[in-house]
């Protein structure tokens, strides 16, 4: 499928999708989102795709909704335009979190508001230097969208995430990483390659045990104990049942590094 405001790109198992509207710092647009959603659908339904990397072109990861068009819009063609927005929004980020994949976010530059919480409904994110961070919403009277009440403070807790979406505050790389926001921040010239090599890590792996993992850690964020152990046990029926599985055994038996397939 062709896309105009993203670009995709499948190679080795990986599917990289870059927001592409670097002179707006990759603000969303309705086709923007719209084409987003298409290629995680894509990415997901492809077998051949066991990894996929959400990155922005240019200086900035993306700088929130692109809302530069609602000004000239009465209040009742603004709220409607408006809540066809956040339907659109809450698809992706459902898409992001119920993807039985694994997704890296490649933070190149800026990530505000919408932008930050696409980041966070990735499983992974690795930062560049230069990025910034900020739940921006209360800067313009809004509140937060896009799973940002539900995923910031599962990461950093609930103070911080308080403090950063009642005051706005933009934070630099190196906070994010010493609060739990991201995982790994390199310089900006080694972003890509960095990405890359963890992306490669993530296909060449047991993908359908790290699909499995993800849907524990997600069902552990919103259940008791006992429902998780049931489902931990069904999780790892199937995972014990599966090629991946078999490979991995004999491999740590022949004292060999497994080749798994991702069945």
């Amino acid at each position: 499928m062709n896309y105009d405001t993203i670009v995709f790109e499948k190679k080795d198992g990986i599917a990289k999708i870059s927001l592409n509207k670097p002179d707006k710092l990759n603000a969303l647009d309705t086709q923007m989102i719209t084409e987003l959603y298409e290629a995680l659908n894509e990415s997901g339904s492809d077998p051949e795709v066991r990894c996929i990397v959400l990155t922005g072109v240019g200086r900035g990861f993306c700088s929130g909704a692109d809302a530069s068009d609602l000004g000239s819009k009465s209040v009742e063609e603004g709220a409607e335009d408006f809540g066809t927005r956040m339907e659109r929004y809450n698809r992706v980020i459902r898409a992001l979190r119920n993807m039985e994949k694994p997704i890296i976010a490649s933070v190149n530059g800026v990530a505000v508001a919408a932008g930050m919480n696409l980041a966070l409904a990735c499983d992974i994110r690795i930062a560049s230097d230069s990025a910034r961070f900020g739940e921006v919403f209360v800067k313009v009277g809004l509140s937060p969208d896009c799973g940002g009440g539900y995923l910031l403070w599962r990461l950093v807790g609930l103070g911080k995430a308080t403090e950063l979406m009642f005051t706005g505050d933009i934070i630099d790389a190196e906070e994010a990483l010493k609060i739990g926001l991201v995982n790994k921040v390199v310089p900006s010239e080694e972003l890509e390659k960095v990405t890359a090599e963890f992306a490669e890590r993530m296909a060449k792996g047991p993908t359908r045990a790290i699909g499995l993992a993800k849907k524990i850690l997600n069902k552990g964020m919103e259940t008791d104990l006992a429902t998780l152990l049931d489902f931990e046990a069904f999780a790892q029926y199937q995972t014990a049942s599966s090629e991946d599985c078999s490979e991995g055994v004999k491999a740590f038996t022949e004292r060999r590094e497994p080749n798994f397939k991702g069945k």
